[in-house]
């Protein structure tokens, strides 16, 4: 017995039976195949596993109850079981298709397999009977048909019934025509008429022959009975009757009727209406009904195809009577095709220097419909202002032309859409689009992205190294965009440019040609050109200003103390002297600028460390202490003087200090150079405030070229001279020139105090000549020293 709680888990297995995920697979095969003939491997295609097929216990579950396929679950294949017989299986459908399933436990699953039965030839045609008996009345005339039995092909497609022959004979032929489901009938015409009284019965054998390989076939013999009966044949009210038809008209519009009158009566007077010749191309398209005789049509009609279409209609009676009139059919024009652009020649290129008026398409259009549906207009969509217009010089010719000038660097390519449309209703329209390619021609010069460019490269530099380099670009393309960069031979005080650095061309990667000395050359210019490959080619230069930045290349050099013979001059101090007595000044200079030449001074030796000290910056050389009678008069100082640089260099001098007790020589000496001190500061004060004066004339002045500038309506200068000052240096360190330098040398005690004016270092401006020199730097070139020895 059942329980309740025993049909729930039935129920859930049914329940999920039904909602089992299954997969299909498809196959063909010929029929007839053997035994055991291989199908399909049945496991590789649903994905399975023989041991799956196994232990599923797989098996094939048919509707039909014939199974002619059969499962190997070792091999996991499909093969036939029994013979398969397209013909008996499916008759004539197509395709012919088996459908099983393959079934799985453990867990449940089932597959869908479809196997597609492929005809071969293997039937006969054959006829519906051996014998067909045909009674014709001997005044049939010429013309007549009589309706044959078609024979059967159990076989489908190439295989199926293919023609028909006939037993020659010297009355009859065949006449076979195809209806307008695709069927044929098969026909005996009369082409000679019969007599009974020479040949009562014809005997003929039919023979229906299919497409197979080989080609089969089936017979039938036809005995004809002539008859001597009905007389007359139907006649048409017309011998040609006329219909017009839209090629748009629906399947079932009626055309036109034909009409057509028997002068026998009763069942000799009975006739039906029959086309008897349609031309291939009205095949399928018209109808006429046996008993009214009304035309229909029943297929597309095409104006553009055919315009006209002549057709044979035939009334006949019941004793095989016939005549025939003629069916013309007119087919009128619907807008019912889009115009046509034929491209006849077309350039996908053009150089962006072609003069407006340039042909780049030639085309013809086309639209096979007639009068207002066959006319078109024809225009470019001008997205953007495209320069193109189109003219046309005959009917239904254009010419493409540009209507403008073209930039390949603005627009390198144009898509051009030509649209045509017909003045029918509804219009319709065909586009075109012409895909046009600007070509380049060397019209851009090259560019540099700026106007000047500076640089600066380190003296004492390696001769090759690269140092700068620039780019210039070229909007136009190939060979017009190429650059090659050369240097222009310019001179700096008469020395060519070429000798200071070279180019790559390629690159426009500068390189020094030699070693540079800051303090020879701070400054020179570079003209660089660029130079496309185009032809001609095209150009545009840019000037670098190169500075050439100092290194610590010098050692510090010793003015003063001035040596006598190689031995340093003695400097003579009282001994009644004070702490802080300026004995002496060390005077040093570098040749080097900026921190380069910051120099420092030190005691690096000395007869008594204790009695002298020396000033850092300025080189003074003081006494630290009283001088005692335990002190001896001479005193030898060593004084190192070092420059700031990296790495640093030094220089050192002897000074010899003489104590005396001889105050009298030293008052007189000391008065003397008294004079000459305060002679120099005078001197040099004048120059400082000469100086000042200058330099707030020059600031003034460029203030004043300014707001003259901005003044200006149209920004244009006045001419004023102008003179650059050169009092900052070119490297840009903060230190006066060389020019401007000097050292003064002050004590605390005027009276002991000596000035010396020192005489500069005069460097040559390069890209300058004399004359531009001395009109630019009102400074005088040449500076005396002033000194005085003790």
């Amino acid at each position: 017995t059942w329980t309740a709680s025993a049909a729930v888990p039935i129920l859930f297995v049914f329940t999920a039976y039904l909602f089992l995920v299954t997969a299909e697979v498809r196959y063909s095969i010929p029929e007839e195949q053997a035994r055991g003939a291989f199908i399909g491997n049945i496991a590789k295609d649903l994905g399975l596993d023989h041991q799956r097929l196994k232990t599923g216990k797989a098996h094939i579950y048919t509707d039909g109850g014939t199974e002619y396929v059969e499962l190997n679950v070792n091999k996991g294949i499909l093969v036939v079981k029994d013979r398969i017989d397209r013909e008996q299986i499916c008759g004539k459908i197509v395709p012919c298709l088996l459908r099983f399933q393959i079934i799985l436990e453990n867990p449940i699953q089932f597959h869908r397999v479809t196997i597609d039965i492929i005809d071969i030839n293997d039937n006969n045609p054959v006829f519906s009977k051996n014998n067909i008996q045909l009674e014709i009345s001997e005044f049939s005339p010429p013309g007549a048909m009589f309706s044959l039995p078609n024979a059967v092909d159990s076989d489908v497609g190439v295989n199926s019934l293919k023609s028909y022959t006939l037993t020659p004979n010297d009355h009859f032929k065949l006449k076979i025509e195809t209806q307008s489901d695709e069927s044929t009938s098969v026909n005996l015409l009369l082409e000679t008429p019969l007599d009974r009284e020479t040949q009562e019965e014809h005997v003929l054998v039919l023979k229906a022959v299919d497409g197979g390989e080989p080609q089969r076939s089936g017979t039938t013999e036809i005995r004809i009975v002539v008859l001597d009966v009905n007389d007359n044949a139907p006649v048409f009210t017309q011998r040609v009757y006329k219909a017009s038809v839209r090629e748009d008209s629906l399947t079932g519009s009626v055309l036109t009727s034909v009409n057509a009158n028997d002068a026998d009566k009763d069942t000799n007077g009975n006739f039906k209406y029959f086309f008897a010749h349609v031309p291939d191309n009205a095949q399928g398209l018209f109808e006429i009904n046996p008993d009214s005789g009304e035309i229909t049509v029943i297929g597309h009609i095409d104006y553009e195809s055919t315009k006209v279409y002549e057709m044979t209609v035939d009334a006949k009676d019941i004793g095989g009577l016939v005549s025939s009139s003629k069916v013309i059919i007119e087919i009128t024009d619907a807008n019912d095709n889009a115009p046509l652009i034929n491209l006849m020649s077309v350039s996908s290129q053009i150089s962006e220097d072609s003069l407006p008026g340039s042909v780049i398409a030639i085309f013809n259009v086309q639209d096979k419909d007639s009068g207002k549906n066959g006319k078109v207009n024809c225009f470019v969509i001008n997205n953007n202002n495209i320069p193109f217009k189109l003219t046309s010089s005959l009917n239904d010719f254009y010419t493409l032309q540009t209507d403008g000038f073209l930039d390949r660097e603005k627009v390198p390519q144009y898509n051009i859409t030509i649209v045509v449309k017909d003045e029918g209703e509804p219009s319709l329209s065909a586009t075109q689009i012409i895909t046009l390619q600007v070509s380049d021609v060397n019209d851009n010069a090259p560019k540099f992205e700026k106007e000047q460019y500076k640089t600066y490269i380190t003296e004492n530099n390696a001769p090759g190294s690269s140092f700068f380099s620039v780019r210039a670009k070229d909007d136009d393309s190939g060979l017009n965009s190429r650059i090659s960069y050369f240097i222009a031979e310019t001179g700096n005080n008469n020395i060519s440019v070429s000798s200071f650095v070279s180019i790559n061309s390629d690159e426009g990667v500068l390189y020094a040609v030699r070693a540079f000395d800051y303090e020879e050359l701070n400054h020179f210019q570079v003209s660089v050109t660029a130079k496309d490959r185009g032809s001609p080619p095209l150009s545009s230069s840019v000037i670098i200003n190169v500075y050439v930045q100092d290194q610590n290349d010098n050692h510090p050099e010793i003015l003063y103390p001035l040596l006598n013979k190689g031995s340093p001059v003695a400097e003579f101090i009282p001994r009644s002297a004070d702490i802080g007595y300026l004995v002496t000044k060390v005077v040093a200079v570098d040749k080097d600028s900026g921190q380069n030449a910051w120099l420092s001074y030190k005691i690096l030796k000395a007869t008594d460390q204790t009695l002298f000290e020396v000033g850092l910056h300025n080189g003074e050389i003081r006494t630290l202490r009283q001088i005692t009678e335990k002190d001896s008069t001479k005193q030898r100082i060593s004084v190192l003087v070092e420059d700031s640089g990296q790495p640093s260099h030094s220089a050192t001098v002897n000074v010899n200090v003489a104590v005396t007790d001889n105050f009298a020589l030293e008052k007189t000496s000391n008065g003397d150079i008294k004079f000459y001190l305060v002679l120099s500061l005078v001197i040099v004060s004048l120059l400082f405030v000469i100086f000042l004066i200058v330099l707030i004339f020059l600031k003034f002045h460029k203030w004043r070229r300014s707001k003259l500038f901005s003044e200006c309506p149209n920004g244009t200068l006045p001419v004023i001279p102008y003179y650059p000052p050169r009092y900052a240096e070119v490297g840009a360190t903060g230190t006066l020139c060389h020019v401007y330098n000097y050292e003064v040398c002050l004590t605390s005690d005027s009276g002991k105090s000596e000035f010396k004016y020192m005489k500069p270092l005069i460097q040559s401006t390069v890209g300058m000549d004399a004359n531009e020199t001395e009109a630019r730097n009102p400074i005088p070139k040449k500076m005396f020293r002033f000194s005085k020895g003790l």
